[in-house]
């Protein structure tokens, strides 16, 4: 399989507008999938990062986090998915074989951390390129790309029947709002919550604290520009 074009919103540098470019992305190696993103969600990680503050941000890079998709290609050694399956990228992978993985703290896996960090595929190189020059990958899943390639372990198969443009939120927001709730809080039934700001991840914690719970509080301010 040879290389394949794919236009990506590309950020060259922090505080630059991202630039929708068409870029080279290798085929998937041994371990990897290839993935056509359908929808992706927008994340304030992902403007914080362009902003230049996040310490583990590089550039240029291709941003996103939040997909959903069609598996389009697999490497070898793949098993968990196939051509045609739909599943959402994880940026927290599960290699289900680490002290963190089998002890139940899969959010701790450190599997490919140490490459992912850097922007890197596990091999320690890239996928993407603009005229030779490498692009870096972005929390292991680089959706704002019609195409990406990403890790066998951070990807999750989902059903089809599930819309894509709306199960692609799972991949951080609704998560999030759902694992400070159960996880972090852990908010028991008749327990009254209140949660400080509405937007997606407060939503989403919502939608979990309602599941049993009694009553919750909000907070929300809105600025208007």
């Amino acid at each position: 399989m040879e290389m394949i074009k794919t236009r990506a919103a590309v950020a060259w540098g922090p505080n630059q507008p991202l630039k929708i470019e068409e870029v080279d992305l290798m085929p998937p190696q041994k371990g990897e999938v290839l993935v056509r993103i359908v929808a992706s969600g927008v994340c304030h990680t992902d403007a914080y990062t362009l902003s230049g503050k996040d310490p583990e941000g590089v550039f240029p890079a291709i941003l996103g986090h939040e997909g959903g998709g069609v598996v389009e290609a697999v490497g070898e050694g793949v098993t968990s998915v196939a051509i045609g399956d739909h599943v959402i990228p994880l940026y927290t992978p599960e290699c289900g074989e680490c002290k963190f993985c089998k002890s139940g703290k899969t959010n701790l896996c450190q599997a490919i951390r140490s490459t992912q960090g850097k922007g890197l595929m596990p091999d320690g190189t890239t996928r993407f390129f603009k005229d030779g020059q490498p692009i870096f990958h972005y929390m292991g899943t680089s959706t704002f790309s019609e195409y990406t390639v990403v890790p066998e372990i951070s990807l999750a198969k989902i059903s089809k029947e599930a819309p894509l443009e709306e199960v692609c939120l799972l991949g951080c927001g609704v998560t999030t709002g759902m694992g400070a709730v159960i996880n972090t809080a852990k908010v028991q039934a008749g327990d009254t919550v209140a949660i400080f700001g509405l937007g997606g991840i407060g939503l989403s914690g919502d939608h979990w604290r309602a599941n049993g719970r009694r009553r919750s509080y909000y907070r929300h301010r809105y600025q208007y520009q």
